[in-house]
């Protein structure tokens, strides 16, 4: 049962890694706003499945993040690569009142994607994601350290367990500025 599992979401999951920057929580939203803003901009870097069948597949993978005008949020467009397989990847999350953080990752749950159910910015530096498709349940995490790099980790829940299937390390590829102060 588990392998079955993991096996039939890797694929899904290694795509939905990409959705990395964008989560936040109701209350606070100033952290919220500055996790968002750190993660504008573009980012490459390499990751791997690290559970189940495909465990030990590398892929490389480039996003463009960006927030949308008057709202919390982010969205996220690239894709991923595995070999001379590339699969174009796109989500998005916003603030929704009371509801918190809701999104969707490839057209969402009822598309051929996920959807993002919850999320928490745990402080300017860190994030955590719920994502639910049918019976898939899991989290996805996501630590900017500094202005130019990003871990992912994603989860998915087999009985009663959070089983790490995918990690990635991005690195900023562009000049954004992220902090307050603007160099002269």
């Amino acid at each position: 049962m588990k392998s079955a599992i993991l096996s039939s979401v890797l694929p899904m999951t290694v795509a939905l890694a990409a959705t990395a920057g964008l989560a936040g929580k109701a209350l606070g939203a100033e952290p919220d706003k500055q996790f968002f803003r750190s993660v504008e901009g573009k980012w490459v870097g390499p990751g791997e499945i690290v559970a189940g069948k495909y465990k030990g597949t590398k892929f490389t993978c480039s996003f463009t993040g960006s927030t949308p005008d008057g709202n919390v949020g982010m969205s996220l467009d690239g894709g991923c690569r595995v070999g001379m397989f590339t699969q174009q990847m796109s989500a998005t999350v916003q603030h929704k009142g009371r509801q918190g953080y809701k999104g969707s990752f490839m057209g969402g749950a009822a598309g051929s994607g996920l959807d993002i159910i919850g999320g928490n910015v745990v402080d300017p530096h860190k994030v955590v994601f719920t994502i639910n498709r049918n019976q898939l349940r899991g989290v996805m995490q996501a630590l900017v350290p500094d202005d130019n790099s990003m871990t992912v980790t994603v989860a998915v829940r087999v009985d009663e367990q959070l089983v790490p299937v995918i990690g990635m390390k991005l690195k900023r590829v562009d000049a954004v500025e992220v902090g307050s102060i603007a160099p002269n």
